[in-house]
């Protein structure tokens, strides 16, 4: 049994902030914990705007705090996300989020991440393991 805090990860290597400076992330379970996938807080900053796509990984995002609009790059859909709505991209779909006001939600990715994972130039974050124990 694991109990862990996102207050426990604060200021560890858990808690990661993307090099663009458009968000924050608390990552509460990682690949290292062999449960099938990883669980964050994440924090988008007001004002600003992430693309980003998930070619290696599916994403459920659930907001707990917030606004934010979603927009689909692919179809040009564009949503509105408030606290207790959920996004799945169960497509690897290229998609925009432009936070109205800081927009705290909790994700969840398959295949888990490992933590040092960030966006690279196209939104992506790399395909990344943890190495087989002895």
């Amino acid at each position: 049994m694991i109990v862990r805090s996102f207050k426990d990860v604060e200021g560890t290597d858990r808690h990661v902030k993307a090099a663009t400076g458009t968000w924050e992330s608390k990552r509460i379970v990682l690949a290292k914990e062999k449960v099938g996938f990883s669980l964050h807080e994440t924090i988008l900053y007001a004002g600003t705007e992430t693309d980003m796509w998930y070619a290696n990984h599916i994403e459920a995002v659930l907001c707990v705090e917030g606004e934010a609009q979603l927009v689909n790059r692919e179809t040009g859909e564009e949503h509105w996300i408030t606290p207790g709505t959920m996004y799945l991209l169960n497509g690897h779909e290229r998609h925009t989020v432009r936070p109205k006001t800081d927009f705290r939600c909790v994700c969840v990715f398959n295949p888990p991440v490992t933590g040092r994972e960030d966006h690279d130039e196209n939104g992506v974050y790399p395909l990344l393991t943890e190495p087989e124990e002895v």
